[in-house]
């Protein structure tokens, strides 16, 4: 049995074209439904479209941070040792005794040599007096007698501007006589101080 039976014709003509038009309609939608289904759509300028926040050659790739920050300098010299300044003794030397100064001096006059000779009346004057200056580091050499004259009191004589000088002066200092330049008698004899000693010669006795 038809689904158009018992309808007047003109229904039946006005059902087959609504039919013809659902079927067209749905022929188009099919089309449409084919032509839609890409994922690019052209743009205004003709060119296919890409999503908002979509680089133009795809999503980037991650890359590594760059360091701007410079490695630490390892050119820096060391620092150059400060030479020990001039005057200064260096560290692992002996130092010595500059000339001068107190005590260096008498003790360096002391190498001259010294001969005594007895012109008193006291025997063994002379010995006595050789020991006394034997003792306190004086170099005696000869103890002799002097007898080509009087002497009136205990000296050392010497030769002006030699070593004999200040020699001389400084025992006769240290034992409390005189010193005094070498007179005409001694005038050419053998080199060195020569103290006479007389009667009031203290055998011991250091002065200040």
């Amino acid at each position: 049995m038809s689904v158009f039976s018992g309808m007047s014709r003109p229904m039946k003509a006005a059902g087959v074209a609504l039919i013809g038009v659902a079927i067209v309609a749905a022929v188009i939608g099919g089309i449409s439904a084919l032509s839609g289904d890409g994922s690019n759509e052209a743009g205004p300028s003709g060119t296919p479209s890409t999503q908002p926040g979509t680089p133009p050659g795809g999503p980037s790739s991650p890359t590594s941070p760059t360091s701007s920050t410079p490695p630490p300098s390892s050119t820096a010299s060391p620092t150059s040792p400060t030479p020990p300044s001039s005057g200064q003794p260096t560290p692992g030397q002996p130092t010595s005794g500059q000339p001068g100064q107190p005590g260096d001096q008498q003790t360096s006059n002391k190498w001259v040599t010294v001969r005594v000779f007895n012109n008193s009346t006291i025997k063994g004057l002379a010995a006595r007096a050789k020991d006394d200056f034997a003792g306190s580091g004086w170099n005696v050499t000869e103890v002799s007698n002097y007898s080509q004259g009087v002497i009136p009191a205990t000296t050392a004589y010497y030769r002006p501007g030699t070593d004999e000088e200040a020699a001389a002066k400084q025992l006769a200092q240290e034992f409390d006589f005189k010193a005094e330049p070498r007179f005409q008698g001694i005038q050419d004899a053998s080199p060195g101080v020569i103290v006479i000693v007389t009667n009031n010669y203290e055998s011991g006795h250091k002065g200040s």
